[in-house]
């Protein structure tokens, strides 16, 4: 393979080819091997295994300053996604970059509060299901804002205020009945959603909600799902949140926040998306445009826009196998190491980690892993370069709901994480032990 026909990234621009060197690795010449940042990944492989998850700090932040500098002319807070990404060291880099959270459990609190306890000062709790010991440690914290999903729910944070006689800043999410074009099962603003208060049955749980002495009314929240590209549905969402803002000014409440949500979709691969920087500007655009006139201090949701591209999953080839006509290459990363194909059906580009100059050689196959599942694979019918048994492969964007959704199944131990900064890789999750594993179970009689 000439040097020109190399894999090409399109989405990310942390993982590159490179040259191989010559030295304890021993590579032949005309070796092309992919690096993420100035780090190879070879090297990490050697050092600590797969499946290995390999993160970019450095497109990470890159990726905080594009949101922080399209929306710099208007009031607004950055609350990362947690569950897109909720390793501890990838939090407290953003923690350090004056973002604020996003969490939708107890153990997210957990998580920000332990980078840092100031950190809960920036974050907005958001979800269907939030129990009441989750919002007593949330009041306790003084988060930025609750976003209230139901009356059952707001009447129970009404009762935990009240018993800890703390003022808490709410928001109800609503739900505008706006399509995000995107997986169903990643939608979440249409009326037959479970997420949200209809939007014309607001106005009147707002009114009723004056009347709890310590909950204190501050915004409007929305959020209409997750992996959206067409940025107009972003848009038709703002011009209903903005019409309600002005009802609700009207009937004398002080909105001070609008949650846009989170939900801007990256390029898997299969779509060409516009440079990041011109991307963000579009969708900050898109939002803004229904609420300048309101005056609102704008709360942002972002996780896998900020993360997906940053990580890379990387992957041993075990076997090859053919049934019949049917070529197979047979990994030993699963479907509990990544579960996005087998729950979305969804794309991630695969690559090899070492490229051979003088190889140029294709095959479909299908990229599976060893769980005991059919639905345990990658990539069905892709066309790759011919790789061996014993090669490493890299699947790409998963940075975003990754490591996040890993699982045991099949007791299989979960992956090691790496977080490499331009020429530095510090390990930042261990891979699971088999006493980790086991470790909280109990053998007992009945």
């Amino acid at each position: 393979m000439k040097p020109t026909e190399k894999p090409q990234r399109r989405g990310s621009e942390a993982f590159s080819y490179r040259g191989s060197k010559q030295g304890i690795l021993r590579r032949r010449t005309g070796t092309s091997i992919l690096h993420c940042d100035d780090v190879s990944l070879p090297e990490l492989v050697e050092r600590y295994g797969t499946p290995l998850y390999v993160y970019s700090a450095s497109l990470i932040a890159s990726r905080v300053k594009a949101f922080q500098q399209a929306f710099k002319k208007v009031p607004h807070t950055l609350c990362y996604s947690v569950k897109a990404n909720s390793n501890l060291s990838i939090l407290r880099l953003l923690s350090e970059m004056g973002c604020g959270f996003d969490i939708v459990s107890g153990g997210e609190l957990e998580r920000v509060l332990r980078v840092d306890k100031r950190a809960g000062k920036r974050v907005v709790f958001s979800g269907v299901g939030k129990t009441y010991p989750e919002m007593e440690a949330a009041v306790k914290a003084g988060i930025l804002l609750f976003n209230v999903e139901s009356e059952s729910e707001l009447a129970i944070l009404a009762q935990c205020a009240t018993r800890l006689k703390r003022k808490v800043s709410v928001a109800l999410r609503v739900n505008p009945d706006v399509s995000a074009k995107t997986h169903p099962y990643i939608a979440t603003g249409l009326h037959q959603h479970k997420f949200g208060i209809p939007i014309r049955e607001a106005r009147g749980l707002y009114a009723r909600t004056m009347a709890a002495k310590y909950l204190q009314i501050a915004g409007v929240s929305v959020h209409i799902g997750s992996q959206i590209t067409d940025l107009s549905s972003f848009g038709q969402a703002m011009e209903r949140v903005g019409e309600l803002v002005e009802q609700l000014r009207s009937d004398g409440h002080t909105i001070r926040y609008v949650d846009a949500g989170g939900g801007l979709g990256i390029d898997y691969g299969e779509r060409e998306l516009p440079h990041f920087v011109e991307y963000v500007r579009e969708y900050a655009g898109a939002l803004l445009r229904p609420l300048r006139a309101l005056e609102v201090h704008l709360l942002l949701e972002p996780g896998r826009s900020i993360v997906g591209p940053a990580g890379a999953l990387l992957t041993c080839v075990l076997y090859r196998k053919m049934n019949r006509n049917k070529k197979f290459l047979i990994v030993d990363a699963g479907m509990t190491d990544l579960v996005r194909p087998a729950l979305y059906d969804a794309y991630h580009e695969i690559v090899p980690v070492e490229v051979w100059d003088d190889s140029s050689s294709t095959e479909i196959v299908d990229v599976v892993g060893p769980v005991c599942e059919t639905g345990d694979f990658f990539a069905r019918d892709r066309k790759l370069q011919m790789v061996k048994e014993h090669d490493l492969l890299a699947i790409l964007d998963t940075g975003a709901y990754g490591m996040a959704l890993t699982s045991n199944y099949n007791s299989r131990l979960r992956p090691a994480e790496v977080l490499v900064d331009g020429k530095s890789a510090k390990l930042v999750r261990r891979r699971e032990t088999i006493s980790d594993l086991i470790g909280p179970e109990r053998i007992g009689k009945m």
